[in-house]
């Protein structure tokens, strides 16, 4: 057996003694595989692109110029467009847009870099800044979810189970492959050998994709403390759709506009992101050739509206958790 299969072992074994997943129930969630058309965790085509994301519809009529349009944003994997991007208004504030990114799970491998803020300590590989190595197939990063002790959920990565993971609790799940779904520990998503990071956050703000029940558009303390009791504060999210694509949404919004965003997206399931106006960032790179490195001058924000830029992932100061999409 290998060291690095000694270690999943171990991680699972640490998984189960804590009691947050009995042993029959981590059998089950074993042999969990992706619904709703997600793609398996073991077969992967670097080759073979998800199907690109139709035109979303606005929740404003009438649209403006390029509303809901897709634009392909950073670089090309395989000669072919990995992540996708648009803006919606927002029905209770025509004046305000906010930002909505698809990313190819296919052509992209999901990868959890830790801080020592978020979760904390200094043992991590994975850290800001981003290594010259991993910057030659950065396509896209973005921001994780709240601190530790307000994210009402675990953290495990690298080996380590920072926090234990909560079964109920909405979680980011990042495969060996590279491969992230988005789903309810315990249901749609558990531990097994091939799972290298969990990162969890509250519960799910989009089930079966509907809105979670009986969100509050004043709501500023129940999915997430907003700054100075503001509802609509910078806010983010990511789901997942049911091909299989990950979807991000970010702006200053309410949490049932970022719910209602989210759905529009195509999402069947998600989960809340960081907010306020400091910590969310969703930044693509595009450097020039296709190979070049990534660097802060050849990223762009999601919008233009965001107080973090493109630099954020590659400044050794950056201590919250943020996740790299790469391309295969």
């Amino acid at each position: 057996m290998t060291t690095r299969g000694i270690a999943a072992i171990g991680v699972t074994a640490a998984v189960v003694a804590s009691g947050l997943l009995a042993a029959s129930d981590w059998a089950g969630a074993a042999r969990t595989r992706p619904t709703s058309g997600a793609v398996s965790t073991s077969l992967r085509s670097s080759a073979l692109a998800l199907p690109a994301p139709a035109t979303l519809s606005t929740l404003v009529n009438p649209p403006v110029a390029g509303e809901g349009v897709w634009s392909s944003a950073g670089r090309l994997v395989h000669g072919q467009s990995a992540v996708y991007t648009t803006t919606l208004r927002l029905p209770d504030n025509p004046a305000v847009s906010a930002g909505v990114a698809w990313m190819d799970t296919r052509l992209l491998r999901a990868r959890l870099y830790s801080g020592s803020l978020s979760p904390g300590g200094v043992i991590w590989k994975y850290t800001a800044p981003i290594s010259p190595g991993a910057s030659r197939t950065l396509v896209a990063a973005f921001s994780g979810g709240f601190l530790l002790k307000s994210s009402q959920g675990g953290y495990l990565s690298e080996g380590h189970l920072v926090a234990p993971l909560r079964v109920g609790a909405a979680s980011l799940v990042i495969y060996r492959n590279g491969l992230a779904r988005v789903g309810q520990w315990g249901r749609d998503v558990g531990m097994s050998s091939s799972v290298v990071a969990v990162r969890q956050n509250l519960n799910l703000i989009v089930d079966n994709g509907r809105p979670a029940s009986g969100l509050n558009p004043r709501d500023v303390s129940v999915w997430g403390a907003s700054l100075n009791a503001i509802p609509n504060t910078p806010r983010s999210g990511l789901g997942q759709t049911s091909t299989g694509a990950l979807v991000y949404v970010s702006g200053p919004m309410t949490v049932v506009d970022l719910a209602s965003l989210l759905v529009r997206a195509g999402a069947v399931r998600a989960m809340v992101l960081d907010m306020n106006p400091l910590w969310p960032v969703f930044a693509t790179y595009a450097p020039s050739p296709n190979g070049a490195p990534a660097t802060p001058t050849n990223g762009r924000d999601l919008l233009a509206t965001m107080l973090q830029s493109p630099a954020r992932f590659f400044q050794p100061a950056y201590a919250r958790d943020f996740i790299t999409m790469s391309a295969l």
